[in-house]
């Protein structure tokens, strides 16, 4: 694991955990410099963490030991979970974001966290479902990482769930089944716009709007039976060992 880690540059932004640690929210820092960022990370007036950062380059820097409870997620929801903080892994990804200028992430970048990412999840036994983006658990709040974060990168080392190739439209005649699905996949519904936007963000970057339709209906019936089928397995399978570091 240290050989992974460029640097310690620890934040005083933690406290103890009240729930096993069972999800990885992948961030991005939002902000005009990684040097700005990394500095509010680690001011106490600032009151926000995580336990990891990545910069443009690739260094690693560890900023709250995965044991305690990092501030990274705020008002957020997954699968029941309304303390994702306690039951998560924070990993900010150097990138100015929507506000300032957002761009694709570095190939560094991935390169970096593709290990990392799958230390943590042999560590502490995290299936590829919960590895979720801020807007996946703030759907209402936040856009991060983002719709050119590129997901598939993850998946194809099984540390994320692939996108589907839907192979039919399908179409709701009854929303209400269809947001009750979204809901059991791990989304807060409250914000319905915001859930299906959120969702889109993730699974069908292409299209951002808000809309049910039959694609989207047709993306989230596929990614339930994948991810009911994998957690089917024991975590411990031989498939997933060979992620660890």
């Amino acid at each position: 694991m240290d050989e992974l880690i460029h640097r310690d540059c620890p934040s005083p932004n933690w406290n103890e955990r009240k729930l096993p640690i069972s999800m990885v929210v992948l961030h991005y820092t939002g902000m005009e410099s990684g040097q700005a960022a990394l500095e509010r990370l680690c001011d106490p007036a600032a009151e926000v963490s995580a336990h990891y950062l990545i910069e443009e380059d690739g260094k690693v820097i560890r900023l709250v030991p995965e044991e305690k409870r990092a501030w990274h997620a705020g008002r957020s929801y997954w699968r029941g979970i309304t303390d994702v903080n306690s039951a998560s892994i924070g990993i900010e990804i150097v990138n100015p974001g929507h506000e300032f200028g957002y761009r694709p992430f570095t190939e560094a970048q991935m390169e970096a966290l593709v290990p990392l990412l799958a230390g943590i999840m042999a560590r502490h036994n995290i299936a590829p479902a919960n590895v979720v983006g801020h807007s996946d658990v703030a759907p209402a709040r936040k856009q991060d990482p983002g719709e050119l974060f590129e997901w598939e990168v993850l998946a194809r080392y099984g540390l994320a769930l692939p996108t589907p190739r839907p192979r039919i439209r399908l179409l709701h005649e009854n929303p209400g089944a269809f947001f009750l699905s979204l809901e059991r996949f791990g989304y807060d519904i409250s914000d319905k716009a915001a859930a299906i936007t959120a969702f889109q963000r993730r699974f069908r970057p292409r299209i951002i709007d808000g809309e049910l339709d039959g694609e989207v209906g047709a993306l989230l019936f596929e990614l339930l039976i994948a991810r009911d089928v994998a957690e089917s397995y024991d975590a411990d399978d031989e498939g997933f060992e060979d992620y660890s570091i």
